[in-house]
């Protein structure tokens, strides 16, 4: 499935995810002191029974935050998500595309660039700056220079996970 970059509001997504977060957290204790008051009050009081209570509480809220999931108020969470599942997926193939960038291969570059585009958006969405990462700056603007030169555009509108099938981990 491709990903396509959009572009979300950093202080809307922090707020919600701020929010989010505080409702998963509550919940979560809610049901957790609710499923194990109702465990030791039938069967009595024990460290088993309030583990599985507080277990039953990390499951109810799982499944209560899957359904909720695809709500339209939910987008940027799961923009983000995708976002960093993609970066984790990249990251793991980096020393294959960096050799791949020094051999001027163009889906290297295009995955690459695809990478340094995804972690400035992530660290503006989240309040962060990329500046004090000098390798990861001197990788960005050698990707840059290396697109500019092949006559590539300098950013990506998209990013294919089948592109990286071209670069197997040895």
């Amino acid at each position: 499935m491709i990903f396509r970059f959009e572009h979300h509001d950093p202080e809307t997504y922090r707020r919600k995810a701020r929010l989010i977060s505080l409702a998963m957290a509550a919940q979560f204790i809610v049901f957790g002191l609710v499923f194990s008051l109702w465990l030791t009050s039938v069967w009595g009081s024990s460290l088993w029974l309030n583990a599985l209570g507080v277990f039953l509480g990390l499951l109810a809220t799982s499944l209560v935050f899957a359904l909720l999931r695809e709500r339209p108020w939910m987008n940027e969470m799961r923009y983000v998500w995708q976002l960093k599942h993609h970066l984790s997926r990249v990251s793991s193939y980096l020393p294959e595309l960096r050799r791949g960038m020094r051999d001027d291969n163009t889906a290297a570059l295009d995955v690459l660039a695809f990478y340094h585009q995804g972690m400035h958006q992530l660290a503006e969405l989240n309040g962060r700056t990329t500046d004090d990462d000098a390798e990861r700056l001197a990788e960005r603007l050698e990707v840059r220079q290396k697109r500019e030169a092949k006559g590539l555009p300098v950013e990506v509108g998209h990013f294919d996970p089948e592109d990286l099938r071209a670069f197997k981990r040895r």
